[in-house]
């Protein structure tokens, strides 16, 4: 029998991994809430072995990316995803996430939050197929060969929708680089 408190323990030191995950995937709190209780409860059916487990986080990650794909799935139509920014424009100089990296005091850590805010909010504004293949691409990274397997897609579509992501991306922060969230 599984101990409450322990289980309890468990969930709590993964459940922001496996609701981010899902939240990147979704785009959605309450639907990214959804996926991560079903991996909970999938996760509870199997405690036994992966309270003991070095790759807990691995399967429960896994779990949370599956689910959350076989939701899109059901419901593409509601679509909303999450990328990281291609760091180097095509210039060759940074992009917007190279002022992303570790913190040299507090004020940076400040400042890193609100630029992490900026760039989720123009993620967020992304057409769902651009958000697709960035999510997977820079969060959960699949190859694109794995991208398009997973998404039933060719292999140029996931290219493309990579590059239009990255590009829409770029015009958004480029025209409006303090928008603040929505």
């Amino acid at each position: 029998m599984t101990d409450p408190l322990q289980f309890e323990a468990f969930m709590r030191s993964y459940q922001d991994m496996v609701f981010s995950t899902a939240w990147r995937l979704l785009g959605s709190e309450t639907e990214a809430e959804d996926i991560a209780q079903e991996v909970f409860l999938k996760a509870y059916e199997h405690f036994d072995e992966l309270q003991t487990s070095p790759t807990a986080g691995g399967w429960l990650k896994t779990v949370a990316r599956n689910l959350s794909l076989n939701h899109l799935t059901r419901y593409r139509n509601r679509w909303k995803f999450f990328s990281e920014y291609d760091k180097h424009d095509e210039s060759g100089e940074g992009g917007f996430v190279e002022t992303l990296s570790a913190p040299d005091s507090h004020d940076a850590t400040l400042d890193q939050a609100d630029q992490r805010e900026i760039l989720e909010a123009a993620l967020e504004k992304l057409p769902p197929a651009q958000r697709v293949p960035l999510v997977l691409y820079h969060f959960e990274n699949l190859s694109y060969e794995d991208i398009a397997a997973r998404l039933r897609v060719s292999l140029g579509k996931v290219k493309t929708d990579i590059h239009r992501g990255r590009e829409a991306l770029r015009r958004r922060l480029r025209l409006n680089p303090e928008a603040a969230p929505a």
